[in-house]
């Protein structure tokens, strides 16, 4: 084999290990193997680039990738959707999960009057239920939110000063709530018990840990401190998923997560959530299904599943310049037996 030839075989044989340790890591407790949980789409991508290269140029080396592909579709699925949604009428429940980061904008302007801004898609796209992460306090005068009749803000949800504000607002009565801390952090979880006609729903709003990574200060942060911090990161999101997990156990009606997990679906905070849950972009996306632009590098850390018993009927992927994130919508329908 030419010099070339071995070059290019010995990049594959990287790629592919990669891509078989990052079918481990949603399985595993490993904050190190956490770290291929966000570019699992280029390790997919890169396989199937050198399948076909082989493929032209000596067959019968294309099989490394061909296995690794096959292994990575059964154990992680497709990152890419072509679902279409269902009709349905107005009886269906229209669940919304956003990130709005504080009403700062995006990118941040704060002469931007981005709380009109938000508060005009919000009832253009009337969502029933509406969990917010990272809410801010500019939004709690804001008519179109407070003619919600039914709603949970907290002020301190985290363990420290000035936890992150988490929202959730309803059309149908909450009749019971509450929060969840999650140790040395300043994210946090809370939850709401909606009387849906003759059901009661679970609705969990979530935020895991940040990974704290901003691309201005990647040049001038040593590797050694931002592995390190993203380590930990990784830690706390696990740590953060098994806590929520263990407060579902106790919960008998049908739950709704509306969740920014500050990672993939290809990590351990999401699989240890989601287990026999529906992702509604799963079962009715459509396309990638960005959720966030990190360096222009898009990825989907923002997510609503749903128990057994619980139809997505859509599933609805935003591109609005409102935040950081872009909101996800799922459409939904209460099935008569649990």
């Amino acid at each position: 084999m030419s010099f070339w030839g071995k070059t290019v075989y010995g990049l594959n044989i990287v790629f592919s290990v990669g891509m078989l340790l990052a079918c481990i890591a949603p399985y595993t407790k490993s904050a190190n193997l956490s770290f291929l949980s966000l570019p699992v789409p280029v390790l997919v991508i890169s396989n199937f680039l050198f399948l076909l290269y082989w493929l032209m140029v000596k067959p019968k080396r294309l099989w490394l990738s061909f296995i690794v592909l096959v292994v990575g579709y059964f154990s992680l699925g497709s990152f890419v959707q072509f679902n279409t949604g269902e009709s349905y009428d107005d009886n269906a429940l229209k669940v919304m999960s956003f990130n709005i980061q504080g009403f700062e904008g995006f990118p941040r302007n704060y002469d931007r009057p981005i709380v009109p801004e938000i508060a005009d898609f919000i009832q253009k796209e009337n969502p029933d239920i509406l969990c917010f992460q990272e809410f801010g306090y500019w939004g709690l005068r804001n008519e179109v939110f407070q003619n919600y009749p039914y709603s949970f803000t907290n002020y301190e949800v985290g363990s420290e000063e000035k936890g992150v504000l988490m929202a959730i607002y309803s059309k149908y009565p909450i009749i019971n709530k509450g929060d969840i801390e999650f140790p040395n952090s300043l994210n946090g979880a809370s939850f709401v018990d909606v009387l849906y006609k003759k059901d009661t729903l679970r609705a969990y709003n979530l935020h895991l840990e940040s990974l704290k990574v901003r691309p201005r200060s990647l040049k001038r942060e040593r590797s050694d401190r931002l592995l390190g911090r993203l380590r930990n990161s990784f830690a706390k999101q696990q740590e953060q998923a098994d806590l929520i997990r263990e407060h579902m156990k106790g919960v008998s009606f049908r739950k709704i997560v509306c969740a920014d997990m500050n990672n993939t679906q290809y990590s351990y905070a999401y699989q240890e959530l989601k287990q026999d849950m529906e992702d509604s972009f799963v079962e009715k996306g459509y396309g990638y299904g960005r959720t966030i632009n990190f360096w222009k590098f898009p990825l989907r850390i923002d997510f609503i599943l749903t128990d057994p018993g619980i139809d997505v009927l859509d599933h609805k992927n935003y591109s609005e310049s409102l935040s950081d994130h872009e909101p996800i919508m799922a459409t939904l329908q209460i099935t008569s037996d649990k």
